[in-house]
């Protein structure tokens, strides 16, 4: 089935986990394939879960848990999206012009911006999650913030024309309207299940908000979206689905209701 097909070409396209498919990877079908980007988040999520989940059986503080479930989703993806925030991160700020900014972003060595932008990813992913398994909810927020980060991608592919004339932005095509908007029916679905409907909200405001704010600066930086934009724009989006979620625990009222 075209939509199976379109999963694996995702899974593939996402991640590492080694699986064998041959299909049909034109820029047409892995722009088509972008509905199931939040199915593959929540996939890899659920991986991510099962070590996490049992670091917190064995009586490891929540900090060890978030640990555990933020190395299995590095591991998972294969750091492709924190590559992408530190090559942005290099190139917007290293970059003298549009050319220079995408030379340091293509380039493979990462630079004093790249490091702190990682850092600062890292610490605000860990102590979100962290306060996450302290209230309990760790689980639902991770699969949330997995699927919601992944459906942000697509909105800045359809949004913005690609940077370069050649690479991942311009290999895997615009996305139509339609596929975009239904991974995230699928998103504010599955969301609604999980964390009811000010869960559900929430994180379809922030995941919007985040492909606004990357997607504004990749445009004003570099006229375009690159992979690294759209790697960017999940962490980016993951961040503020996680600072949504954290202040909803905060009031109980607003949290799976």
């Amino acid at each position: 089935m075209d939509l199976v097909a379109d999963f694996w070409r995702a899974l593939v396209l996402l991640s590492r986990v080694p699986v064998a498919v041959q299909g049909d990877f034109r820029p047409q079908m892995i722009a088509r394939s972008v509905w199931c980007w939040p199915l593959v988040g929540l996939f890899l999520a659920g991986i991510a879960i099962v070590p996490a989940t049992l670091a917190g059986l064995a009586g490891l503080p929540s900090m060890i848990v978030a640990i555990v479930a933020s190395l299995a989703l590095v591991l998972l993806s294969g750091a492709m999206h924190e590559d992408g925030i530190a090559d942005c991160a290099d190139g917007f700020g290293g970059g003298a012009d549009r050319d220079g900014k995408l030379a340091i972003m293509r380039d493979s060595r990462i630079g004093s911006y790249g490091v702190v932008a990682l850092i600062f990813v890292f610490a605000l992913r860990l102590v979100l999650l962290g306060a996450a398994a302290d209230a309990g909810a760790a689980a639902v927020i991770l699969l949330v913030a997995a699927m919601g980060s992944r459906a942000a991608m697509p909105v800045v592919m359809m949004w913005l024309d690609p940077a370069r004339p050649d690479g991942l932005g311009r290999s895997a095509g615009r996305p139509g309207i339609k596929s975009v908007a239904a991974g995230l029916g699928i998103t504010a679905l599955l969301t609604l299940i999980l964390a009811g409907i000010w869960g559900m909200l929430a994180v379809l405001l922030a995941l919007i908000v985040a492909a606004a704010v990357m997607g504004g600066i990749a445009r004003q930086q570099i006229g375009g979206h690159t992979g690294d934009v759209l790697g960017a724009t999940q962490i980016v989006a993951e961040i503020f689905i996680l600072l949504v979620c954290s202040m909803m625990l905060a009031h109980p009222v607003f949290w799976g209701g």
